[in-house]
């Protein structure tokens, strides 16, 4: 114990002395710890890492192999999955079942920020750990943290497996209820949050501190008091804990661990720790900021100028009114938002563009404002209006005074501009207007790219996936019809292994998934969809598909949206008639059928900018409740989300896992490249298929497809106007 206590005190004492002497610590954001969330090495700290972070956690720490994915939707919110792998047990003990591999654990974690840390005031936060899961890692913790200099110090106190260092629990002075704490849910189905059991039992004390070391990119050591209870975590004692343990885990020989931690660069971390006096471990971090809208690649696309606009100029002001609107025509054309309609009345010029580059609607319509700007003639033209047209439906209108324009262009000053700004909604009227170019219909869309699918979990194999080649592509028949296909070939694939049939009781509507990616080795078509789209009044819109809408379902039906322009809230309807694919997910059919829908109600509350989604109705195996969403989008694009379902089947109905749930991410292409994108790339994760709340997935929701048909999604990205 002395030999500890006197390295942490020359650490620190040297780390002073260095903080005394000028140097610079430079990459000293958070770090994560064992456990797949910012901390020590074992111990949580209050730290988080900024809104709009996503993560990747990866370590090996005897008997646990931990994978994580942490999210921060705010920069008081870290969440984060787990998947872990334990290694001193059996995934079962039916060897023809599950051959040798070992037991698989998945959990959700949250941390929440009570405090921000302020001169003399350290951060203060509150986390649980396994909120939702077997419970064997079931821990809640309040935890203080406070920088000084190159230290960042933390002591906390922790309750389940985070109370070692025995203290009598504080909260049992308000109720003897939380003197005792119920056990984890090992032998249940799991996925159920145990309240119940929240900072109930015996509680513990835990320290450490942080040392950002000088002059080493970054690199820092940390020292930790550890306060897990290693008896009550996992199975500590082999089968006497559970039933399917084969070995006990190592006792804790000190309750001192040490960790370093060496930044490769500022979003990738190595680093290495002793825990326990006994156990080494070794881990890897990933991060990405993505909540601005700075991009981490320079964008080459910047707005490009039409060349020797005053003489272009000149010369449609010589032409006319034919001059001008093919002049329009041709410098949109070029720049990919090809101009639909055009209209010249009462020295306002107005065009309706489509686009399929630009995630934010303002730098869309701005650039297309600079294009007509330096050609049109200022005698004749004072304002011009933009109309975006999405489906054949116009979303938005934007009217704005030339003089305006130009008076803030120069210093890119786009706040101002918005005060002068005209936005509202519109319907298309086709004939009031004078211009319309012809567009060789059908027009088609396409695109070939590599697609990889993987299964994760599972009492096969931890990982099975296949790499195939597919085809994407868009047809329109009508500004309002259009056809969407895709389908794909298998490359590779380890879909052998993959033997368990489904047990489930309800009708198999997602639980047959061995038999759809087994037969989807040849080609396969994904989706089959027309498409027509109504907007017959401003707010209203209506969709009606057929077709093969999905992997696993095709048939008919439609939706409807009420959307008022300038309210953050909608309410819809959907209803499909739909019958079950065959495995090869070609044309044939199986003999399930059923009728599918539900009320959607959506809301969006502006300053925290979440969006809260509310599905009711009948699912697709014939099962009723409610399906809720929240999510929160960032300026970058970027959409962070979680949900849950609950319906009137029981938990044992629906199997492990007790209900629905999983959480996503929509991270924008254009991310990753130097080009801007429209598209998103999305991410999600269910900790089990079940058949239970399973909600049909077809394409171009009408709720996405009118996005930039309200106001506040316009408003929200302003200041992109100029770029």
């Amino acid at each position: 114990m002395k030999h500890y206590i006197c390295i942490l005190l020359i650490s620190i004492s040297f780390s002073a002395s260095s903080a005394n002497q000028d140097y610079i610590y430079p990459n000293n954001s958070p770090s994560y710890s064992n456990y797949g969330s910012v901390g020590l090495i074992q111990m949580p700290s209050a730290r988080l890492q900024d809104e709009g972070t996503i993560a990747f956690n990866w370590v090996n720490n005897d008997p646990y192999t931990r994978g994580s994915i942490i999210a921060y939707p705010f920069s008081w919110l870290e969440a984060s999955y787990q998947y872990t792998d334990i290694n001193n047990a059996y995934y079962s003990l039916v060897k023809e079942f599950s051959g040798n591999q070992t037991y698989k654990d998945k959990s959700f974690d949250v941390k929440l920020k009570l405090w921000s840390e302020k001169g003399i005031y350290p951060s203060i936060a509150v986390g649980a750990r396994d909120l939702a899961g077997t419970g064997i890692f079931g821990s809640e913790y309040l935890v203080a943290s406070k920088r000084y200099r190159n230290l960042d110090f933390s002591v906390g106190m922790g309750w389940g497996t985070l109370s070692g260092n025995n203290i009598k629990n504080p909260f049992s002075y308000i109720s003897k209820e939380f003197d005792s704490r119920t056990g984890a849910n090992t032998d249940t189905l799991g996925g159920d949050f145990n309240i119940g059991s929240f900072f109930s039992g015996q509680a513990g004390l835990f320290g450490g501190v942080e040392i950002f070391l000088p002059n080493m990119r970054g690199s820092r050591l940390k020292i930790e008091y550890d306060g897990t209870d290693y008896g009550k975590e996992g199975f500590p004692f082999g089968a006497s804990s559970f039933g399917l343990a084969y070995k006990p885990v190592k006792l804790q020989e000190s309750k001192f661990n040490f960790g370093f931690i060496f930044p490769i660069s500022d979003n990738v971390h190595l680093r290495a720790g002793y825990s326990k006096g006994n156990t080494f471990s070794l881990g890897l971090s990933l991060q990405a900021g993505m909540k601005g809208k700075n991009p981490a690649i320079k964008k080459k696309d910047n707005f490009k100028p039409v060349e020797n606009a005053d003489v272009v100029k000149f010369v449609v002001n010589r032409g006319g009114d034919e001059y001008l609107y093919k002049s329009a025509l041709r410098y949109l054309n070029e720049r990919n938002m090809p101009l639909q309609k055009a209209n010249l009345a009462n020295k306002n010029f107005e065009v309706v563009y489509a686009q399929n580059t630009f995630i934010s609607y303002p730098r869309a319509t701005g650039r297309v404002y600079r294009v007509l700007d330096s050609i049109l003639p200022d005698e004749v033209v004072d304002s011009i209006t933009i109309s975006n047209i999405n489906g054949g439906m116009i979303l938005n209108t934007i009217t704005i005074d030339r003089e305006k324009f130009n008076l803030y262009k120069d210093v890119e000053f786009a706040k101002p501009l918005l005060r002068n700004a005209v936005i509202e909604s519109d319907t298309h009227n086709r004939s009031k207007y004078a211009f319309t170019p012809t567009i060789n219909r059908p027009t088609n869309f396409w695109k070939i790219a590599p697609s990889l699918r993987s299964q994760i979990g599972g009492p096969d194999g931890f990982y099975f996936g296949d790499l195939a080649l597919a085809f994407h592509s868009e047809t329109i028949f009508k500004d309002n019809v259009t056809l969407v296909a895709s389908g794909a070939a298998g490359l590779y694939d380890n879909f052998d292994g993959l033997k368990l049939a489904s047990d489930s009781v309800l009708p198999h509507v997602r639980t047959d998934i061995v038999s759809y990616l087994k037969e989807s080795r040849a080609f396969h078509i994904k989706r089959l969809q027309l498409n027509q789209f109504f907007n017959p009044i401003n707010d209203l819109y209506f969709k009606i598909s057929a077709g093969l809408l999905e992997t696993m379902f095709g048939g008919i039906g439609g939706e409807v949206l009420y959307r008022p322009f300038t309210k953050t809230w909608g309410i819809g309807a959907e209803l499909w008639q739909v019958q079950q694919r065959d495995y090869d997910q070609l044309f044939k059919f199986r003999d399930y059928k059923t009728v599918t829908g539900h009320i959607n109600l959506y809301y969006e509350e502006p300053r925290s900018q979440i969006l809260f989604a509310v599905k009711g109705g009948r699912f697709l195996a014939q099962d009723s409740g409610v399906n809720i969403d929240f999510s929160r989008r960032f300026n970058s694009g970027l959409r962070i989300g979680a949900f849950f379902s609950i319906t009137d089947i029981s938990k044992s109905e629906f199997g492990e896992g007790s209900f629905d749930k999983g959480f996503y991410f929509h991270i924008p292409i254009e991310f990753f490249f130097d080009r801007h994108s429209k598209g998103l790339s999305g991410f999600g994760l269910k900790p089990l298929t079940r058949d239970g709340a399973a909600i049909l997935s077809h394409s171009h929701a009408l709720f996405g497809v009118t996005d930039q048909g309200n106001e506040f999604n316009i408003t929200r990205t302003w200041e992109d106007f100029y770029d």
